[in-house]
C-alpha cells in the first residue's frame, strides 16, 4: 500500500527484544500505582499471604493482587474475570505484574479476604494527600447517595410488597376461574384443552402463595421487617424515581480539590442519621480541630446537630420545609419571632404566646407556647390556626439550631457550593461504574468494593491536580523526606509506620543514590525496619 503508513510484519522476528519498560511512558498512570502500593506494608495493613508458607504451592504476592485492583478500578474494569483476560493482553498490566497472570478465582477471594485492609489502604491515601497540603480549608460537603446492589427488586420483600403479591396472585386465580367456568359451556373438545391449561396455571400460583408465606415468615423474623435473597444485607430505598434495592453511600467531599476525605456504605435508606458520624470521620482525617461541613435538607436532626455542635463542628444545613400549615396557606413557625430575654414567641397580629408546660418527645424536651386569650379576639385567626389557640413548640436546644441558620441567612452562597462538590464526586462515581450494579453481596464486600472505587476517584484527582510525573515523585520524596528526619515530625505515627515500613529497597536507591539506608526504626517503636 502506498502512501499510507505501514506497520510491522507480525512474523518479523526482533533481533534485539524491546524492554516492557520501554512501552511505559513516564506519564503513565501505571506508575503512580507502582509508587504507592510498592510503599505499603501490606503486613502491617492486615492482608493475608505476606509471608509465604513453607510448604504448597507458592502463592501471589499481596501487591501484585491489589496492583490488579487498582489498575482495574482506575480504567473502570471491576469483574475478576475481566481482570484476568486484562494480564494476560494488557501491556499495562503486564508491566505492573511483571507478566503474572492469576485466575479470577484467585483474583476474586484476593479481595473477599482483604476487604478491612483494601479499607485501610483508601484511607493511607488521604493521609498522604493530608501531608501533602491538599487539605488547607478544614470544609467538607457531606452527601449520601443510592447505588443498586446485586439484588433484583423481585427477590426483595417488605410488608407492603408482599400484600400487594399476594393480592396479585389472588385476583389472577379469580380470573383463571372465572376463565374456566365460561369454557366449560364449550365443546368439550375445545374446553378440555383449555380447562387444562388454567388449571395448571392456578396450581403454579398456590405454590407461588406457598412460597411466599415461608419467605413471609424469615422476613418477619428479621429486625426491620425486610428480607433481600440475593444479597442479605440489601435494603428497598426510595429514590426519585422508583425506588431501588441497595445500600446508601455517604461521603464527605473536601470543598477545594474535590476529594472523598472519608466515606461509609450503609443499608439506611435515611440521612438523617448520619451527620455526626460522617463529620467526626472527616475531622479524623483531616486531624483538624474544628471544621466545617455543609450538607443537604435529608441531615437536619436535632440531636445530630447538637453533637456536632458539641464537638466544634460548625454545620450548615437548611431546614426542610415541611410544615402543614404552610402547605394550606396559613402563618408558619418562621412567622412567629422567639424572643430571648423574655422567653417568649411574638405572634404575626403582635400578640406574645408565653411558656406554659414542657414534654418530653422522642427523648427531646419540647417547651410549649400559647395564649388563649388573645387567639380568642384575634382578626386574623383564620390564617394561623383552626383551633383554639396557636400553640407553638421549641426544642430546648433549639438555639443551636438558630445559630445554624442565622449563619446560613448571612452565607447562603454555602448551599452552591455543596451541590458543586459532593455531586461531582457521586457522578464521576456512576460514571465510572457504568450506571449498574456493585459486583460483590453483603454489607462487608460491597465496603470494599467502594473502598476500591474511592481510591481510585483520589487517586485520580491527585494525578489531575499534580501531574503524574509529579505526584510519583512526591511519593519517593516523601519517603525520602522520613529517612532524612527519622520520622519525627510525623503526627500519626502509627498510620505512617504501616504506609512506609517496606519500601522496596532497590527502587529507592535507584531513585535517592545518595540516601543513607540504614535502619529507621528509632522514633517507631516497632520491632521492623523502615526499609528492608
Amino acid at each position: 500500500m502506498k502512501r499510507f503508513v505501514v506497520g510491522e510484519d507480525r512474523n518479523q522476528a526482533s533481533l534485539l527484544p524491546e524492554r516492557l519498560d520501554d512501552f511505559i511512558t513516564e506519564d503513565n498512570s501505571v506508575r503512580v500505582i507502582e509508587a504507592f502500593i510498592e510503599s505499603l506494608a501490606l503486613g502491617e495493613l492486615g492482608f493475608t499471604g505476606v509471608e509465604p508458607k513453607d510448604t504448597g504451592r507458592p502463592a501471589y504476592h499481596p501487591s501484585v493482587l491489589l496492583k490488579i485492583y487498582v489498575y482495574g478500578y482506575l480504567n473502570r474494569i471491576q469483574s475478576s474475570r475481566r481482570l484476568e483476560t486484562e494480564t494476560q493482553r494488557n501491556v499495562e498490566l503486564m508491566w505492573l505484574t511483571g507478566r503474572l497472570t492469576p485466575d479470577f478465582k484467585t483474583i476474586a477471594d484476593f479481595r473477599k479476604d482483604n476487604g478491612k485492609a483494601i479499607q485501610d489502604v483508601c484511607r493511607q491515601f488521604v493521609l498522604l494527600c493530608r501531608e501533602w497540603g491538599l487539605f488547607a480549608e478544614a470544609t467538607v460537603a457531606i452527601d449520601g447517595s443510592k447505588f443498586k446492589a446485586a439484588n433484583n427488586r423481585d427477590r426483595n420483600f417488605t410488608s407492603a410488597k408482599m400484600k400487594r403479591r399476594l393480592a396479585e396472585i389472588d385476583k389472577s386465580i379469580h380470573r383463571y376461574l372465572s376463565q374456566i367456568e365460561t369454557a366449560d359451556r364449550l365443546e368439550p373438545s375445545i374446553a378440555a384443552p383449555k380447562t387444562g391449561r388454567l388449571k395448571d396455571k392456578i396450581e403454579a400460583l398456590k405454590q407461588e402463595i406457598t412460597r411466599l408465606k415461608k419467605i413471609a415468615a424469615e422476613m418477619l423474623e428479621t429486625p426491620d421487617q425486610q428480607l433481600s435473597l440475593t444479597d442479605p444485607d440489601a435494603r428497598s430505598m426510595k429514590t426519585r424515581g422508583t425506588g431501588i434495592v441497595g445500600y446508601n453511600v455517604q461521603t464527605a467531599v473536601d470543598v477545594e480539590h474535590h476529594l472523598i476525605v472519608a466515606h461509609e456504605v450503609t443499608n439506611q435508606g435515611s440521612d438523617r442519621g448520619q451527620l455526626s458520624k460522617m463529620a467526626k470521620r472527616a475531622r479524623t482525617a483531616l486531624q483538624a480541630d474544628e471544621l466545617t461541613v455543609v450538607a443537604d435538607r435529608g441531615y437536619y436532626e436535632g440531636g445530630e446537630i447538637l453533637a456536632c455542635e458539641s464537638d466544634h463542628i460548625t454545620t450548615f444545613i437548611p431546614k426542610p420545609l415541611t410544615s402543614g400549615s404552610t402547605a394550606q396557606g396559613r402563618f408558619g413557625k418562621p412567622d412567629f419571632v422567639y424572643v430571648t430575654a423574655d422567653d417568649e414567641y411574638h405572634c404575626p397580629a403582635g400578640q406574645r404566646l408565653t411558656w406554659h408546660r414542657s414534654t418530653v418527645e422522642n427523648g427531646k424536651t419540647l417547651h410549649t407556647y400559647f395564649n388563649v386569650a388573645a387567639c380568642a379576639n384575634c382578626v386574623i385567626k383564620a390564617q394561623c390556626t383552626t383551633g383554639k389557640e396557636r400553640r407553638i413548640k421549641r426544642w430546648e436546644h433549639e438555639d443551636v439550631l438558630d445559630a445554624m441558620q442565622l449563619r446560613l441567612d448571612h452565607d447562603p452562597e454555602k448551599m452552591r457550593l455543596r451541590r458543586n462538590t459532593v455531586e461531582h464526586a457521586f457522578g464521576t462515581l456512576k460514571m465510572w461504574m457504568g450506571y449498574t450494579h456493585f459486583q460483590t453481596t453483603t454489607l462487608n464486600n460491597v465496603s470494599t468494593e467502594m473502598s476500591l472505587h474511592v481510591l481510585a476517584y483520589n487517586m485520580k484527582r491527585a494525578m489531575n491536580i499534580f501531574g503524574i510525573e509529579a505526584l510519583v515523585a512526591k511519593i519517593w520524596a516523601f519517603i525520602r523526606v522520613l529517612s532524612l528526619t527519622q520520622v519525627c515530625l510525623i503526627r500519626d505515627t502509627r498510620s505512617y509506620k504501616a504506609i512506609f515500613n517496606n519500601v522496596d529497597r532497590q527502587r529507592y536507591r535507584n531513585n535517592f543514590p545518595n540516601t543513607n539506608h540504614k535502619s529507621l526504626s528509632t522514633g517507631l517503636n516497632a520491632p521492623q525496619t523502615m526499609f528492608v
